[in-house]
């Protein structure tokens, strides 16, 4: 019960607070009423242009709509940055940075704008102005006692019965307005806003397509930064682990071929030792190739995978018509793809043939694996051929395959030729 009690004293407290600071945001002297006036006050010289077209004389229409019209994305960009000089909110434009006059007048007509600036903007301009002439009217009034005090002694306001009174009344409804001045200011802002950043700002459309380019040009980022990583590692492995290993078998062969009077037992183990360093090497090997082969890197494509035909166990003929060098990343795609469909086709398929084809067609490089084994592979009970289609779709690529139950199986991918 008693901490029933202290837990309603504070959540009181908490409302009195929050009540208390939205009450200190709405003060005629407080930042926000400030900045809320500010904002509409720089808005008003944005809508003018309407208001001055409509106002103007008939000949003069039709030029000043064109003239308008092809403001229409200055105009935008003015209230963008009205939003963002006074509220920190950016609101994305429709075009890249250093667009050119042609697009940024295309870039401007489009129906959203069009309602803003043409409509939109002038009611928000007559709004503000209206606003600034009741801050104005709410000064006045409340400073009614001065204007009276500032005038002659013989005036008939200052001798005129009851004067006091209305003195009074007029001084009051001057500071009531005053007080309500903020909250007007705060509604018509925050109309304001919410039509500059739903007419103005990107649509769901183009905020989606924004979307796909960024997530796009990240997965991109993400695959090039795990390509050069495997490289580092490979270039690591090579240049420091396979070179003290390389050394430590060429001292243990030395010792192997130059030791006589060590006991059989002490030979038994130095032979052990280089056998097993021997091992070691040729398996560091293998996994430093199958990290990132330098030839790919040196060499290319073509050459790289002449080297895995010939390391093949099931015989490989290979088919290369690529005119020229790709994004390293789609090579190591490729080359990683046919390494893991040979060695599938020799651990599974029984074949005894494989054709390997690459072209390049206009901007995609086309890959087609065929073997003459049993067939039956299924890309969703495997993982290796599953990590074949997640490879071809990191890159945006496309992946199938055919295998029947007794064969032909037939990988086809096909990957751009550029990131």
């Amino acid at each position: 019960m008693f901490q029933s009690k202290i837990h309603t004293r504070e959540r009181r407290t908490v409302r009195s607070a929050a009540v208390r600071a939205a009450v200190g945001r709405r003060l005629p002297w407080s930042t926000g009423a400030r900045r809320d006036s500010l904002f509409l006050a720089a808005g008003l010289p944005l809508g003018l242009p309407t208001v001055v077209l409509l106002l103007s004389p008939q000949p003069a229409v039709l030029p000043g709509l064109l003239l308008l019209t092809a403001l229409l994305d200055l105009l935008t960009t003015a209230q963008r940055s009205r939003v963002r000089s006074l509220y920190g909110l950016e609101i994305p434009s429709r075009l890249p940075p250093g667009a050119g006059w042609l697009a940024r007048l295309r870039a401007g007509l489009t129906w959203r704008q069009a309602v803003h600036h043409l409509l939109v903007a002038p009611l928000q301009a007559l709004a503000s102005g209206l606003l600034l002439a009741l801050w104005g009217a709410a000064a006045v009034l409340l400073g009614f006692f001065g204007w009276v005090w500032l005038l002659p002694p013989d005036n008939p306001m200052r001798g005129k019965p009851g004067w006091t009174e209305t003195g009074v009344a007029v001084t009051a409804g001057g500071l009531l307005l005053l007080l309500a001045m903020p909250w007007l200011a705060a509604l018509l802002a925050a109309l304001d806003l919410w039509t500059v950043r739903a007419l103005l700002g990107p649509n769901r459309a183009e905020v989606l397509e924004r979307r796909v380019e960024h997530l796009t040009r990240s997965r991109v980022d993400v695959v090039d930064a795990a390509d050069a990583e495997r490289r580092r590692i490979e270039r690591d492995l090579h240049d420091g682990a396979q070179q003290r290993l390389v050394s430590l078998a060429m001292n243990l062969g030395l010792a192997r071929r130059t030791l006589k009077n060590v006991p059989p037992e002490a030979m038994e183990v130095i032979v052990a030792a280089h056998d097993e360093a021997q091992a070691a090497i040729k398996e560091l090997h293998d996994l430093v190739r199958g990290l990132h082969p330098a030839v790919l890197e040196d060499r290319g494509l073509d050459a790289a995978l002449s080297g895995i035909a010939a390391r093949s166990p099931v015989p490989v003929h290979l088919t290369v018509d690529l005119p020229g060098r790709m994004a390293p990343t789609v090579e190591a795609v490729a080359y990683f793809t046919v390494s893991e469909a040979l060695a599938n086709a020799a651990k599974h398929s029984r074949a005894s043939r494989v054709d390997l084809a690459l072209r390049r067609r206009a901007d995609r490089l086309l890959l087609t694996i065929t073997d003459d084994g049993v067939g039956g592979a299924d890309a969703g009970r495997g993982t290796g051929l599953s990590g074949l289609r997640k490879r071809a779709a990191s890159v945006d690529g496309t992946f199938a395959i055919t295998s029947p139950r007794g064969g032909p199986t037939t990988i086809t991918m096909e990957l751009p030729c550029e990131l």
